[in-house]
């Protein structure tokens, strides 16, 4: 089965794992409202103070994992914009997607920002906030926007030691306290699909390759990767790097030969561009899994922790499934 087959059937597989809970949970249905007359939310993220006195009406997302939970949370009537997104959402969210209108195709300017007068800039990476990019934190709240970051994705404050489902389950709660509206039911539907997931992958290696040629750019040992790995039962070769995302070598990969490789799909950087620098580096194409064709493809907008980081395990597994079969 080509890679091109493969990602048709890795979003096939995403429908189909959220398909039991999208037809009554949060995630197709209105939101419910809860304590829409409580006190202020104030939360601090990545190590900046954010306080909502009522739940955001007019919402910029930027990056597909904040459109995304949003969406989930019956919340796409709130997102006046969207921003660098990663890729089609899965099915189950197309048609709210379909009215949702992009700004930019990568980060906007603060003056793209500032003309959509919004209420909240939800960020996907902590770098979107800076003067050359949509505007930085301390000046949008002047202005009257707020600004918040998914909180597993902070890297100056406040960034988890090691991702857990806890640390995935808690972003999306604190994102529903923020609108006001209760996340419980598609944390639980999560949770049971969490729970049937076949830890398959058991006694194997696996490299995920986000990008990069000459230094490839790997998941490393604390993020959303490792946790992605872990919970299929594959071994990370660069679970001993304390970062995210990290650089690695080309060299230390060859010397582990894993037993799989990630490939990272997105509209900017696809999983066939990936097998091209592999199978062009003389080194990598011997690689077992190069040879063999052992790739596991995983959306970008389901690679960063959020709403599809259950999805993403449960495609991982039913695709080494399918290698082994």
């Amino acid at each position: 089965m080509s890679v091109l087959t493969r990602v048709a059937v890795v979003a096939g597989v995403s429908a189909l794992a959220l398909s039991g809970c999208a037809a009554a949970g949060p995630q197709t249905a209105a939101p419910s409202p809860i304590d829409s007359a409580s006190q202020p939310v104030a939360l601090s993220n990545c190590g900046f103070d954010v306080s909502f006195d009522s739940a955001p009406e007019r919402v910029i997302t930027i990056k597909s994992s904040t459109t995304e939970m949003l969406l989930a949370l019956g919340l796409g009537d709130r997102i006046i914009g969207t921003a660098f997104q990663d890729g089609p959402v899965p099915a189950e969210w197309a048609t709210a997607a379909a009215a949702l209108t992009s700004i930019a195709e990568r980060v906007p300017s603060e003056e793209a920002v500032l003309d959509l007068e919004p209420d909240l800039v939800f960020a996907g990476w902590e770098s979107t906030f800076s003067a050359d990019g949509a505007g930085a934190r301390a000046d949008l709240t002047s202005l009257g926007i707020n600004t918040f970051v998914a909180p597993s994705a902070c890297q100056s404050s406040g960034q988890p030691a090691k991702l857990s489902f806890d640390d995935v389950f808690s972003d999306i709660e604190t994102v529903a306290s923020i609108f006001r509206v209760d996340a419980s039911e598609l944390i639980a539907d999560q949770s049971a699909q969490l729970a049937s997931i076949d830890a398959n992958g058991a006694g194997r290696t696996a490299l995920w390759f986000s990008s990069g040629s000459d230094t490839p750019y790997v998941g490393a040992g604390i993020g959303a990767p490792q946790l992605l790995l872990e919970t299929v039962g594959l071994t990370n070769v660069a679970a001993d790097v304390d970062a995210t995302w990290a650089p690695y070598n080309w060299e230390a990969v060859v010397d582990v030969d894993p037993d799989f490789i990630v490939l990272v799909d997105a509209a900017w950087n696809s999983a066939e561009k990936k097998i091209g620098v592999l199978e062009a580096n003389p080194a990598t194409a011997n690689l077992s899994a190069v040879k063999a064709g052992r790739y596991l493809v995983v959306p970008f907008a389901a690679s960063e922790a959020g709403v599809r980081s259950v999805e993403a395990a449960a495609s991982l597994s039913a695709q080494i499934a399918e290698l082994d079969g």
